[in-house]
């Protein structure tokens, strides 16, 4: 008997499009349940998916558990079920009626490995789970209140309240399934989650409250912890610039660099963390920003970026877990393998954003990312 955790992820979305991947508080929004997923007790992680983009990325995590599946073309229109790929995915690789099926939703980011161990250890005593929510709010219709008495209006915390499906995840028999068509069915175990748990994300307004959520409940007890930085180095082409290279009709060089970068490297010296770039090329150009900037260090024709900073630890006497870097190409992965934090901009290649742990930023290079990753640092 398996466990086997599915996520359908569309590539067609018209409210808010390529959603499923859309970076969500640093990272592709169907990165956090794949994460918390990968740390649970499921066996199995199915992605089904139409989108090559989409598998692309999924692919780019490395999660051992993680596998995608080819959804059809009529299960993946604006009028399919999740039902009927779900029954798509059961018929065509034969699973067996006793496995477990949990029914999972990329839209509800906030869910956690421990929410899913309880929620299975839940079904153990039912037929089916589904999540919810307690909301204290105040229900109507047709002019007549739903839960509560308005001639003894009770005050919000004594409000017993309602329970509301919040849609993070759904848990059956793969037999049951098969014989409702339906994602839950029988006696219904209800997994009751926290109230910030029923936001969704549909719409771009509901986009932007999940973000605020997510750092506020989820990600403050996961957040980096930057106190222990005492270097901090950058790439130079496609982070510090657009990694564009930029000639005149008289072959003169030249690159676009972000002033916000600039000021980003200030602000990081004035907290006593040292500074500095690391950058496989040797241009005249690269070593005059990094004088105009007035860098710490400034390490030009670097082809062994990871020795040049483990010998940089030992004259400053500090470690690499000390150490900050952001590069966004193959020659920075032994370091970006091995530092303290490590961060990517958002066009950084996918084996750069497949590094375990790795930051993924929500700006370009040369976008200002550096400056970024300094304002996440100062908060």
């Amino acid at each position: 008997m398996s466990i086997i955790a599915f996520i359908p992820a569309r590539g067609g979305s018209k409210s808010i499009p390529e959603k499923n991947i859309k970076i969500f508080c640093g990272r592709p929004l169907i990165f956090w349940n794949l994460q918390e997923l990968q740390n649970s007790k499921v066996d199995k992680i199915v992605v089904a998916t139409d989108s090559e983009k989409i598998k692309s990325v999924v692919n780019s995590f490395g999660f051992s558990k993680v596998s995608v599946f080819n959804r059809s073309n009529e299960n993946s229109q604006d009028f399919s079920s999740t039902e009927s790929v779900m029954l798509e995915y059961i018929k065509s690789v034969n699973l067996s009626d006793s496995d477990t099926f949990m029914l999972v939703q990329a839209t509800s980011p906030f869910t956690q490995t421990t929410h899913f161990n309880e929620g299975l250890e839940l079904f153990k005593q039912h037929n089916s789970i589904l999540t919810c929510c307690e909301s204290k709010r105040f229900s109507w219709r047709g002019g007549k209140a739903l839960n509560y008495d308005i001639y003894n209006r009770p005050r919000r915390q004594d409000h017993k309240g309602t329970l509301i499906e919040n849609g993070a995840f759904y848990i059956s028999s793969v037999s049951d399934i098969k014989s409702t068509q339906n994602r839950i069915s029988g006696d219904i175990g209800i997994y009751e989650m926290p109230e910030y748990t029923y936001t969704e994300i549909d719409e771009q307004e509901d986009w932007i409250v999940a973000e605020s959520l997510m750092k506020r409940f989820v990600l403050n007890n996961k957040m980096q912890d930057f106190s222990k930085i005492k270097l901090f180095l950058s790439d130079v082409d496609g982070v510090l610039t657009d990694a564009g290279m930029y000639y005149t009709e008289n072959g003169d060089e030249f690159k676009k660099f972000c002033t916000y970068d600039g000021m980003g490297f200030q602000l990081l010296q004035k907290t006593g963390v040292k500074v500095g770039i690391l950058t496989t090329e040797d241009r005249e150009l690269n070593r005059r920003r990094a004088k105009k900037l007035g860098l710490d260090f400034d390490f030009h024709g670097a082809k062994d970026k990871l020795q040049i900073v483990k010998d940089l630890c030992a004259a400053e006497n500090i470690t690499l877990d000390q150490v900050a870097y952001i590069g966004d190409d193959v020659n920075c992965f032994g370091l970006l393998s091995h530092v303290g934090i490590a961060a990517c901009p958002n066009n950084a290649v996918d084996k750069i954003k497949a590094i375990p742990n790795i930051m993924h930023l929500e700006r370009n290079g040369g976008d200002g990312v550096a400056r970024e990753f300094v304002e996440l640092f100062l908060s």
